[in-house]
């Protein structure tokens, strides 16, 4: 079945239509100067979804990330300092280190959540002499122009700059300021190439002088490297719309003479409480905040695929805890079918895959997909069919159901004096005391829950 997409550009669905049956896939990757909150995972997750949907829809795919470590201002429309010169001023440490260290932890975060490898990736101060290549083919194209301060973009040689964010030039200043350049042009001109301040940490030397990329070139570099002039699909955060990827399409028109990206799509924001994510407000969380706070990194994985990636999606504690139970209790409805005795027809079981296959074609709808997977576990009777039938859902959820092993004892966000009652009670029933026994399960049930004995000796607590 064919992949649609949202595409931001014709405001439509699209259809994937990949040459030699290989997408090529972008997505804008991290800027590495910090660490990486749930936010910022929200996107990886995104990333992933849609290409886990590609390879689940029998695609092959070569999919390529950029990694950020120089160039990215404190304002994405390019004012201000780098923001990998704040961190090294911030920490005292070169720009080397920062890169390295918050990369590190984002890889290992990307991991935690299951979040596949992409088959390049690619840091922006690995490819200096491609950007400066780049960078020349626009200027010798006539997109481009020189200033005491740097290489500029031409927005007036490009008619359709704006098309993306259906905004024309008059409509909003896109482009980059560095300091005040009475040489620009034209307002929404941004840079290619800054000629570096003496003080600068990271510069290279090109032929307008010393200095350093901007942001958007980056991209359009590390894109055309590894696929080349044609590029089926293009994916970022819905922050990215109106400046980056707009500067990005005007940059890629320039040097190939043609549009190079089919499909753009963005995910919409993380919210928290349904307001923003901000340091001030002091709710930002990382993976690892809440890994110590008992969550793993695959209840936020299963909370992530609950809303669509072109809505915010609202975190709450509350929401998280909600998730965490439903794996829970995944987790137990997989284990009664991996042990299920009985058999489902053929043709159900094609019927179920076909609406998950659907509802993953139809705009990466994760949310629907799990509803196919719900439905498959709930409403029939446990059966090994339907156990390898989730675990091959499994390849597009991404929640490590293959690792779920027969003697999990489920007691997650169940109190501690009931697990204390019901392994009271367990040792008891080793010793045959079923007297004693039924007067704790009496007194768990009691407190509100139901304890469910098990094999072995094991028991399961469920809330009632």
């Amino acid at each position: 079945m064919e992949l649609k997409l949202y595409n931001s550009l014709t405001k439509k669905l699209d259809t994937v239509k990949p040459l030699n049956n290989t997408v090529n896939y972008y997505f804008c990757g991290p800027t590495v100067y910090w660490y990486q909150h749930i936010g910022n995972m929200r996107a990886f997750f995104v990333m992933d979804s849609v290409r886990r949907a590609v390879k689940y829809l029998g695609y092959n795919i070569n999919h390529v990330m950029n990694i950020t470590d120089v160039g990215h201002m404190t304002s994405d429309a390019d004012e201000g300092e780098d923001k990998m010169e704040v961190a090294s001023k911030r920490e005292h440490k070169t720009p080397e280190e920062i890169a390295k260290f918050y990369w590190d932890l984002c890889y290992k975060d990307m991991k935690a959540l299951n979040i596949e490898t992409p088959e390049h990736i690619c840091p922006a101060t690995s490819v200096i002499p491609e950007i400066i290549n780049f960078i020349q083919d626009i200027l010798d194209n006539g997109y481009g122009y020189i200033t005491e301060k740097g290489v500029y973009y031409d927005t007036s040689k490009y008619p359709n700059y704006g098309r993306l964010s259906g905004m024309n030039q008059n409509d909003k200043l896109f482009g980059a300021r560095i300091d005040v350049d009475e040489e620009k042009r034209n307002p929404a001109d941004f840079v290619l190439w800054v000629i570096a301040k003496d003080n600068h940490i990271q510069k290279w030397a090109s032929p307008w002088g010393v200095g350093y990329p901007g942001w958007h070139i980056e991209c359009s570099t590390i894109g055309n490297k590894f696929l080349g002039e044609h590029i089926d699909i293009h994916g970022g955060g819905i922050e990215h719309k109106t400046v980056h990827h707009e500067n990005e399409i005007a940059q890629n028109y320039a040097k190939c003479g043609h549009e190079v990206v089919d499909i753009w799509f963005h995910l919409e924001h993380l919210m928290f409480e349904g307001g923003k994510m901000s340091k001030s407000k002091g709710n930002i969380y990382t993976l690892s905040s809440l890994i110590e706070k008992g969550y793993s990194p695959l209840d936020l994985r299963l909370f992530f695929l609950s809303a669509h990636y072109s809505k915010p999606q609202n975190f709450t504690f509350s929401a998280l805890d909600s998730a965490k139970e439903s794996l829970n209790n995944l987790k137990k409805l997989l284990l009664k079918h991996k042990n299920g005795e009985n058999s489902i027809k053929k043709d159900d079981i094609l019927s179920l895959k076909q609406k998950f296959i659907e509802n993953i074609a139809d705009n990466v709808n994760s949310p629907l997909a799990l509803a196919v997977m719900w439905d498959a576990l709930k409403t029939y009777p446990f059966s090994k069919d339907i156990y390898e039938l989730v675990l091959d859902f499994d390849k597009f959820l991404g929640l490590r159901l293959d690792e779920v092993k027969d003697e999990i004892t489920l007691t997650n966000n169940v109190p501690k004096e009931i697990i204390e009652l019901a392994e009271e009670r367990k040792n008891v029933r080793i010793k045959k005391d079923y007297a004693t026994s039924d007067i704790l399960r009496d007194k768990i049930n009691s407190l509100g829950y139901i304890i469910l004995d098990r094999p072995n000796n094991e028991y399961e607590i469920t809330k009632k």
